[in-house]
């Protein structure tokens, strides 16, 4: 059979086109190569969320504080540090925002350290920090109140600058500091100066003097605490400032009270004296702070007093009749801007050095605090210089710890210009030094001296003293 001519072309055709197929392509020049897509990878395992950040929320911050930022009574004794918690809470909360919450429990100040020591004993709620008074420092260290800040305040920056006696006056016989002193504040002698144009006594000789021609004119010489008020506090007032410019004292270097010195039998004499005398008013004796009236309108010349004083004693009436009647701190710092009223250390019998009670504002981490890094930061943010300042002029009522900060403006007015003149004459210590037991000693040692010069004058001072101080001892 003959193959048509067609047939083979179509064959032909087939068989080339098979054969292209199977050959390898001719490279097509690189220049020429189009850019690869490359495909998005297919995960051989299921991914894992991503992990939201973190923020940590803020904390609460709780102290306790004897001022209360919600009484907003401007007639309130505490109105001062009243404005100062209620101005510093909100500014505190704004430096921290995000990291502390300040909050402050009111605590009134004849009843802090006792809630803190029975919430201490009975493992109940305790502040974070705690505003403090250096007097009660014994009987929070008695009962293991408060954290050792020893090594920590040591590694701070204004550690150094701080005065000697104030941190004295925050340590502990076994060597702990308890507490950050922020403001000292010594006692001294508000003066009225007109009814001592001579000038303040400076011996219980010339005070006798100047009392008996006071009298004379229808004036006391001076008015103070004596009586048997807050239990006992008059102790730690006019009375051992008598006392230690007698060269006496309440204690010796072992805890035990040491009450019947020759020296502190001689002050008991001299104050039974001036109130037989009637050199004093008896308003003296009535306690709730009533001695200050006779001050306030001038009837007597001098209070012994705390420097912080300044804060209560208003309205007043100068011996010459200028008033001072704004009914706040103001009056008693206007009169001595004026001039009317000076600042003056006690009188001492010839070759004493004039004493007197000094105390501290301070603040102090309890144990069981649960923010202990958030009181670590309002210590600190309290030792900035202007923060430091306010803390002092307001709630410390005294002069600041940090020596560096007597040269900083707040300090450079009349009041505390006066003040130094008093405290640089003076040597001023802690009341209850080594007595571990100081409520019980304060309240012991006033009904005593009460006794003694208002009560039964003619008891023998040298034995009724021994007696207080046997009966202390006893239980130690």
């Amino acid at each position: 059979m003959k193959i048509k001519p067609y047939f083979l072309v179509t064959l032909l055709t087939i068989l080339v086109i098979s054969i292209s197929a199977c050959s390898t392509p001719t490279a097509v020049p690189e220049t020429q190569v189009p850019q690869e897509v490359v495909p998005t990878a297919v995960p051989t395992e299921k991914a894992q969320p991503t992990q939201p950040v973190v923020v940590e929320a803020e904390k609460g911050f709780l102290t306790w504080f004897q001022y209360d930022q919600n009484n907003e009574d401007p007639a309130s004794d505490e109105r001062v540090g009243n404005e100062y918690l209620r101005k510093k809470i909100p500014e505190f909360n704004q430096e921290f925002d995000g990291k502390w919450n300040w909050t402050s429990t009111h605590k009134p100040f004849d009843k802090i350290s006792g809630e803190l020591v029975a919430a201490t004993i009975a493992g109940g709620e305790v502040p974070d920090l705690t505003e403090m008074e250096g007097n009660v420092l014994m009987t929070y260290y008695r009962n293991g109140v408060l954290q050792d800040l020893t090594e920590w305040a040591k590694q701070q920056s204004w550690y150094a600058d701080l005065d000697p006696s104030a941190l004295n006056a925050c340590t502990v016989p076994d060597g702990s500091l308890l507490c950050i002193p922020i403001a000292e504040r010594p006692h001294l002698t508000y003066v009225w100066a007109d009814r001592y144009p001579n000038g303040y006594p400076t011996t219980p000789e010339q005070f006798l003097v100047e009392a008996e021609r006071l009298k004379s004119e229808g004036h006391y010489a001076m008015t103070f605490f004596g009586s048997t008020a807050y239990g006992g506090d008059g102790a730690s007032r006019a009375v051992w400032t008598m006392i230690t410019s007698f060269g006496g004292t309440y204690y010796d270097d072992k805890g035990n009270m040491l009450l019947n010195s020759p020296e502190t039998v001689k002050a008991i004499e001299f104050l039974r004296d001036i109130v037989a005398k009637g050199y004093v008013p008896d308003v003296v004796f009535a306690g709730g702070f009533q001695e200050e009236e006779a001050f306030k309108d001038a009837s007597a010349g001098a209070i012994p007093t705390g420097l912080f004083g300044y804060r209560y004693i208003n309205p007043l009436t100068a011996p010459d009749g200028t008033k001072y009647e704004k009914g706040n701190e103001n009056d008693m710092l206007d009169a001595i801007a004026a001039g009317d009223v000076v600042m003056r250390p006690s009188f001492a019998p010839e070759g004493n050095t004039p004493g007197c009670n000094i105390d501290v504002q301070a603040l102090a981490i309890p144990v069981g605090s649960k923010n202990v890094e958030a009181a670590h930061d309002f210590i600190n943010w309290i030792m900035t210089p202007d923060q430091n300042a306010d803390f002092v002029v307001g709630p410390g009522g005294g002069f600041p710890s940090l020596k560096s900060m007597q040269s900083h403006e707040a300090f450079q007015v009349p009041f505390y210009i006066e003040a130094a003149k008093a405290l640089n004459a003076s040597e001023c210590k802690p009341w209850q030094g080594t007595l571990e037991r100081p409520n019980e000693a304060q309240e012991l040692i006033m009904n005593a001296v009460y006794k003694l010069i208002k009560e039964e004058p003619t008891l023998d001072i040298y034995t009724e003293l021994t007696r207080v101080q046997e009966e202390y001892n006893a239980n130690n």
